[in-house]
């Protein structure tokens, strides 16, 4: 058998990696279950009640041209409000619908109490890239680190919304 059938094994930063991200997942799936429950029974009051979140499942998710593209010259009627504009005006009542990371400042809600397991399960990534850079720094890896440095970095500048590429 030659050398390139062999298997070397994992490096420390692979399990390193896969250490954080198992654990993560346990954690995430916890956490999901239990704002699920929490929405569920009724501990915390959600922002559109249990009762009416049927209502708005036909909406889209906001009034605006999904594409971006240019409306027609043609009269038409103005777009049905979506999701976001409707449960704002029927029951948060803010200046503007919740978009971007809007959402922490509704977390004494239980319907958006939900979207924290799934952000923290979104940045997990970044947190496994950010613990295995040492180690490729020690073991003098630097275009791994480099790279990983970078995915850290774009990351991070995505899930900010500081750059917003679009119309939206």
């Amino acid at each position: 058998m030659s050398d390139h059938n062999k298997s070397k094994g994992a490096s420390p930063e692979q399990l390193l990696y896969a250490d954080i991200l198992e654990k993560s997942m346990y954690i995430g799936l916890g956490l999901m279950l239990l704002t699920f429950l929490v929405y569920l029974t009724g501990i915390m009051k959600p922002a559109v009640p249990l009762d009416q979140i049927s209502n708005y499942w036909k909406m889209p998710v906001s009034a605006k041209d999904g594409h971006g593209a240019a409306q027609p010259a043609k009269e038409e009627p103005p777009p049905k409000p979506g999701y976001l504009q409707s449960i704002n005006k029927d029951f948060l009542h803010l200046e503007k619908p919740p978009t971007g990371w809007a959402w922490l400042n509704l977390l004494g809600y239980s319907d958006f109490l939900n979207f924290l397991p799934v952000a923290m399960l979104a940045g997990v990534t970044i947190l496994c890239y950010a613990a295995i850079i040492p180690g490729l720094f020690r073991r003098k890896d630097k275009a791994y680190a480099i790279m990983a440095i970078a995915e850290v970095a774009i990351l991070v500048l995505a899930a900010s919304n500081l750059l917003t590429v679009g119309g939206h």
